[in-house]
């Protein structure tokens, strides 16, 4: 599991360990938190490694033996891609890269699980946007690169003999985040508890999904996967509805108890986005994960709602 002591990866990490498989969690700590694998770390199985998968000295012999790789390492913050594009073709296209390399000369490791978005598809002119959507034309070097993971990710089974499961998520919510909407808008209320800025116009309206949701359908994905005989599948990942922005911190407020509070719009750029790079709409389609069986136990705004109750119990 590469990035297992980020967010996502150490909900992954605690699910498979309680599976009772055999965990070994790769990551620098740039973006993950050893406190994320505080439950994992007691449990029989679990392996941690501190390493950078740009320059992954003995990675590959690492991987003998190993059945799938969870690939979930990243920088997330879409932002710093209009200031700082490097960072995205250094952590997201060429750790990717360097991973797939040490499984093509490892004697095990032919099944990779990667953590894709959604912003891959741009400014989808179809919503709810479907897998099969195209053309492909993301608007922020974040999502430009996760799409060249996934053709290089695509391209390496295909000629390598890899099978790659890609999971396209909406935006993941949960106990153990300090990324995002949520983390940001408790931190600027707890400044100033009359007040809330909120980037872009407020109309930015997305799909949201709870951590534990994102596990089950990740699981439920897999196994069908593992069933089938594709060489590459990809789902979307997501509650099945949206919620906007401004929604978003009429929620945070109510959690935490404040009323009259002003929302300042900060009008944003392009059209009212948070940011440059900022998909204002994105709503994906989960029909196909849906047709598995899979069924989020809750919407958008009880994910917002759900995650914000966590966020303000773990900052007590």
């Amino acid at each position: 599991m590469t990035g297992g002591a980020g967010f996502l990866g150490s909900h992954l990490v605690d699910a498979l360990l309680e599976r009772k498989d055999d965990v070994t969690v790769i990551d620098n700590l740039s973006n993950g938190r050893m406190e994320n694998l505080h439950q994992a770390s007691s449990r029989w199985g679990f392996k941690f490694v501190k390493m950078d998968l740009k320059d992954p000295v003995g990675l590959a012999e690492m991987l003998d033996g190993v059945n799938t790789i969870f690939h979930f390492a990243a920088n997330p913050e879409v932002r710093v891609g209009s200031t700082d594009p490097e960072i995205h073709f250094q952590e997201n296209l060429l750790a990717t890269f360097k991973l797939l390399e040490a499984a093509r000369t490892s004697g095990g490791a032919k099944t990779i699980v990667f953590a894709s978005t959604s912003t891959v598809y741009g400014e989808a002119a179809q919503l709810p946007t479907p897998e099969d959507y195209g053309p492909m034309l993301p608007i922020s070097t974040y999502g430009a690169s996760k799409l060249g993971c996934e053709s290089l990710i695509s391209a390496y089974a295909y000629t390598h003999g890899l099978r790659a499961l890609i999971l396209r998520l909406g935006n993941c919510v949960g106990e153990r985040s300090n990324h995002g909407v949520i983390p940001d808008f408790v931190k600027k209320l707890k400044t100033t508890p009359n007040e809330l800025e909120i980037l872009g116009d407020g109309a930015q309206t997305k799909s949201y999904v709870h951590v534990s949701d994102f596990v089950e359908g990740a699981f439920m994905a897999l196994e069908a996967f593992l069933r089938s005989e594709n060489r590459v599948d990809i789902y979307n990942l997501s509650s099945p509805d949206q919620v906007s922005v401004k929604r978003i911190g009429q929620v945070v407020t109510e959690e935490l108890g404040l009323r009259n509070v002003k929302m300042k719009f900060t009008g944003g750029v392009d059209g009212g986005r948070g940011w440059v790079g900022d998909v204002k709409m994105m709503h994906l389609s989960v029909q196909k994960l849906q047709s598995l069986g899979w069924r989020p136990r809750l919407n958008s705004e009880g994910a917002i709602r759900l995650a914000t109750k966590e966020a303000l119990m773990n900052n007590k």
